[in-house]
């Protein structure tokens, strides 16, 4: 974050460069110019007094204020510092001019960026949906402004590859945004050929983009390339519209239907670290090497995603895992370890994942702190039910429902993955399956909140997106 001296004027940041702007600029001694930055880059500017002390809590009402949001986004919403080296989302207590000042510290510690690359980067403020958010509250959402704000992050999402999609929802949703831009389907106007020129808008970059390289046309040379703006302009022409529904009204019900599908994917409202997993040995040499990955940590679950190919490589709730953290004393390097339940040549076994990453102690303190909201959740739940619902299960106890397409980017792709299989004592593979209660790592989900063995966390840990 960057400050005007008294003796001299920084140069002006364009809004443009998300690599290289601002969040302060100075106007007096004790008046400092603000900007917070919504999802789609438009700048908030706040004059803030007593900035080096002010803390996130107090300038989160500033901005819903002048946002004119109502009271309940304070809950909905949090402030994040961003750039393209780290994203964190600030807790209520910090104060940012503080965090912003360490920032090169973070850098450091928390990625494996040059010095030259940690010295020109900046964090901004953002203002963007709170990762603790549970995901169930946000159809009960009726703020026309609170809804937009949600819709434009989550597109945002789609559009940018973090939210794997598969084609035919990717044309559901660009259909959507089609119907917020550019208005009802008009048969004159909204032709194949118009949304062709505005692809990248409604449809994720990748997929644009995908069979346009050269060795891609070389290849397959002849074939027919996918075209997408056909797709696009079906969904578009199905659109439902409310009859006698005035356009506010309509606004709300696309925003709402916006993100209904966008819930189907069990990585929504996830933070995202970055790391790399091993690939699996190849060829007569068995090489290997590794793959860039992103991790994607909710209230629900861990999701491992291929960074190039935007898919799933492993998703798991958090009661179908355990985890452990290693720093680079035990380990060559920071690794977070994933244990599950799975197969190798028909054994049943426990397997282990290792994701190479300095970001490792987030991801772990992150999913430490899901657990514990979780449990606090259920235990709540179980207090406040009636003898109506005498049944009533905890919610880590609901099945997981099955995958509409078996070839989804959504689906696990275990076989991609590099993993040490071992049978309880971490010997030879033995035809018995361990128990998850005895489990390699002490980590792990448990039904209840006085079971769950806490670790300790450091105790300044950032929540990262």
């Amino acid at each position: 974050m960057e400050m005007e001296g008294a003796d001299g004027a920084a140069v002006p940041l364009s809004l443009a460069d998300r690599s290289h702007r601002s969040s302060i600029s100075s106007m007096c001694a004790r008046s400092l110019d603000v900007l917070v930055y919504l999802i789609d880059d438009t700048a908030v500017q706040l004059s803030v007094d007593s900035l080096m002390s002010v803390t996130v809590h107090e300038l989160h009402r500033i901005v819903r204020d002048a946002l004119q949001l109502p009271e309940c986004a304070m809950e909905f919403f949090a402030l994040w510092l961003i750039s393209p080296l780290l994203e964190v989302q600030l807790k209520p207590k910090h104060q940012p001019y503080k965090v912003c000042r360490q920032w090169q510290e973070l850098l450091l510690r928390f990625t494996d960026c040059q010095e030259d690359e940690i010295m020109q980067d900046e964090p901004s403020l953002q203002f963007r949906r709170n990762v603790f958010f549970p995901k169930r509250r946000e159809l009960q959402i009726e703020n026309e402004a609170v809804l937009r704000l949600l819709y434009e992050e989550a597109k945002f999402n789609i559009l940018e590859g973090r939210y794997p999609c598969d084609v035919e929802d990717c044309e559901q949703l660009g259909a959507l945004v089609c119907r917020l831009q550019l208005g009802p389907y008009d048969q004159d106007q909204h032709t194949a050929c118009a949304l062709k020129e505005k692809l990248e808008a409604f449809l994720p970059a990748h997929l644009c983009r995908r069979g346009h390289s050269l060795l891609t046309v070389l290849w397959k040379r002849g074939a027919k390339q996918p075209a997408y703006e056909q797709g696009l302009l079906q969904a578009y022409q199905a659109v439902r519209e409310e009859a006698a529904c005035e356009e506010p009204e309509a606004l709300r019900q696309h925003y709402r239907a916006y993100l209904q599908r966008c819930h189907q994917l069990p990585y929504y409202g996830c933070a995202f670290f970055y790391g790399e997993i091993d690939k699996p040995a190849q060829g007569f040499l068995h090489r290997g090497g590794r793959k860039a990955v992103s991790v994607a940590i909710s209230l629900e679950g861990v999701y491992v995603m291929d960074s190039k190919e935007k898919h799933v490589l492993l998703g798991l709730r958090f009661q179908e895992l355990s985890w452990d953290h290693t720093y680079p004393d035990e380990e060559e390097e920071h690794i977070l370890w994933l244990e599950f339940d799975g197969e190798n040549e028909g054994t049943l076994v426990n397997k282990l994942l290792k994701i190479y990453s300095k970001q490792a102690e987030l991801m772990s303190g992150l999913i430490e702190y899901c657990l514990e909201l979780n449990a606090a959740a259920e235990a709540s739940a179980l207090e406040n039910s009636t003898l109506q619902s005498p049944t009533l299960l905890p919610l880590a106890s609901k099945q997981r429902p099955k995958l509409r397409r078996q070839n989804s980017v959504v689906c696990s792709r275990i076989q991609h993955l590099a993993t040490i299989d071992y049978i309880e004592d971490g010997k030879e593979i033995k035809r018995v399956k361990p128990k998850r209660t005895a489990s390699f790592f002490t980590r792990q989900f448990s039904h209840g909140p006085t079971s769950y063995s806490a670790v300790q966390a450091p105790a300044e840990s950032l929540e990262q997106g």
